[in-house]
């Protein structure tokens, strides 16, 4: 298995376009992804908040919005991983995350790949993976989860 990227995916009984808001408009992204976002996700802009999910409130949410290609392709820059304050991962080359949408016959095909874990320092590049590996799984499951109960 890569340590070098994560590649997941799960069918979601939604149409694409549901299933897109659910991933762009920041305030839904919110809700299943357990972080309160400043605003809107701008191409090319940083989007800012902090984590909801109990335990990781003092986590700061920092991405770059790379790509938001409608119904198709939603990406962001990020230090996976990043949960200790005391900790500048500003220095840190941060991973690329990659939500690809298909359609499918019953709803929607979506794919998560996360890559560049080769660039975090060795002395956290396991455990960062680790936490991203299992975390993507319950994000996925939480959007499906989001999308199927909020129509």
């Amino acid at each position: 298995m890569s340590q070098d990227r994560i590649e997941k995916q799960i069918e979601v009984k939604a149409p694409i376009a549901r299933v897109w808001r659910a991933l762009t408009d920041y305030q839904e992204f919110g809700e299943w992804f357990r972080v309160k976002v400043d605003g809107p996700f701008v191409s090319g802009q940083i989007s800012t908040g902090h984590m909801t999910y109990p335990g990781f409130e003092h986590v700061r949410w920092n991405v770059v919005i790379k790509e938001m290609e409608p119904e198709r392709l939603f990406s962001y820059t990020w230090h996976p991983g990043a949960i200790d304050p005391a900790i500048d991962y500003s220095v840190e080359t941060p991973t690329l995350v990659e939500f690809l949408l298909e359609e499918t016959e019953t709803g929607t095909l979506l794919r998560l790949i996360e890559s560049g874990f080769e660039n975090i320092p060795s002395g956290r590049r396991l455990e960062a993976f680790r936490m991203d590996e299992g975390g993507w799984t319950s994000q996925l499951e939480n959007i499906e989860n989001y999308v199927t109960k909020s129509p």
